[in-house]
């Protein structure tokens, strides 16, 4: 009925039937196969394999044919580029590795989009258990309010009790809608992720925030390997490296031959087919191919600096990530031995106030210290879960990624 309840208060139009459960891993799979995220790191990892094919490709001769009034009058002849094979290996090797720094961005792409739904899927789950807590909490508040007006009408509370016990169940409704509207709002992210279009709630998360004992397991353990972001930018300075020998090696230029015939004397002096051969060197007078290699140069600068960023960047997240995780894990144990104290507490201060025992003030309190607990369980464990699943991308390694 709970669940029934929440969906009707988190519902655009209020009908809770328009509302499916959804699970962590529907919303995963739902967003890898709708998000148009990936489309580009696919075209950019399509664009590199292409790359190659280029790279590793012979040059196209020329035919020309020409007709002149000097004898003789038709010349044909065709010129074949000579390919610069110290340069191919090369060539190819730089193709080569930006086409494996634009699959490991690929794979480092996936890995965010499947973080970012991980993220918003647990920090659903948090929202929609606060509105439970709060709706629980406003609940309870009105119950301890009808009671404290009980207790006037007997005789054994005064009209300052009751204006408390009132202003005290006020703010809990308050605190339920504003959960309420920050919970739909999550969901509402949630779907945009998983490609679902409209402004009204259709999903609610239906996993639960339990978070195992072994979160943490590992969370200090040394890394496996060189982490994907800085892989791929080590693959983007070899790209680059090869591609700048490509162009200091490339000065010269392409040499070429050119063979053809001519014919067509009208005057008979030259009959038949006369055969003719040339070679094409380029002259590197003005050029010397200056442009392309100190653009080349600086693209290696850049990949040099992209590479000390990403391992600066990579060491820094994975050290705060695992901080993070540690500790939240820690506090989640924690928390669920205040839960139980936490309603303890509580019977104990409502049987005592029924009795006359304590005062109001005892009651509040002992709510407020259980309201305080049960939402600091919530954000513990949504952040255990967000910090675990960050991890799980920081971790992603170049041997995990397949061939």
């Amino acid at each position: 009925m709970a669940a029934v309840s929440l969906c009707v208060a988190l519902s655009h139009r209020g009908v809770a039937q328009q509302v499916q459960p959804l699970t962590r891993s529907q919303a995963l799979a739902a967003a890898l196969s709708r998000n148009p995220r990936l489309a580009a790191a696919r075209a950019d990892s399509a664009a590199a394999a292409a790359r190659i094919v280029t790279a590793g490709a012979l040059p196209d001769p020329t035919l020309s044919l020409n007709y002149s009034k000097s004898t003789p009058q038709y010349h044909v002849t065709a010129e074949m580029p000579i390919d610069q094979l110290w340069l191919r290996g090369d060539r190819v090797a730089a193709a080569r590795a930006s086409q494996l720094a634009a699959r490991y961005r690929l794979r480092f792409e996936i890995g965010s989009l499947t973080l970012d739904v991980d993220t918003t899927y647990t920090r659903a789950l948090a929202a929609t258990a606060h509105v439970r807590l709060s709706t629980r909490n406003a609940l309870d508040a009105d119950s301890l309010r009808r009671m404290v007006v009980a207790r006037r009408d007997a005789g054994d509370a005064s009209d300052m009790d009751v204006e408390l016990a009132t202003l005290t169940a006020g703010q809990q409704a308050n605190v339920a809608a504003s959960d309420s509207v920050t919970a739909r709002a999550t969901l509402l992210d949630l779907q945009a992720l998983l490609g679902l279009a409209g402004d009204s709630v259709v999903v609610l998360p239906s996993d639960s925030l339990e978070v195992p004992d072994s979160i943490a397991v590992g969370a200090l353990a040394p890394l496996p390997g060189t982490p994907l972001q800085v892989a791929s930018s080590a693959a983007d300075l070899q790209a680059a490296t090869l591609t700048a020998r490509v162009q200091r090696r490339n000065v010269l230029g392409s040499p070429g031959i050119t063979v053809g015939f001519e014919t067509g004397d009208p005057t008979g002096a030259e009959p038949g087919i006369l055969p003719t051969f040339g070679i094409a060197v380029p002259l590197p007078i003005f050029n010397r191919n200056r442009g392309p290699i100190a653009e080349a140069e600086a693209a290696r600068a850049r990949a040099t600096a992209e590479l000390t960023v990403a391992q600066q960047e990579s060491a820094r997240q994975l050290g705060h990530t695992r901080s993070a995780l540690v500790s939240a894990a820690s506090r989640v144990a924690r928390d669920r031995q205040l839960l139980q104290s936490a309603d303890h507490l509580i019977s104990m201060a409502l049987a005592a106030y029924r009795e006359g025992a304590s005062p109001l003030s005892s009651v509040l309190e002992a709510q407020r210290a259980a309201r305080d607990v049960r939402t600091a369980f919530v954000d513990d464990a949504a952040n255990a879960l967000i910090a675990a699943a960050t991890l799980r991308l920081l971790v992603i390694t170049p041997s995990s990624v397949g061939p």
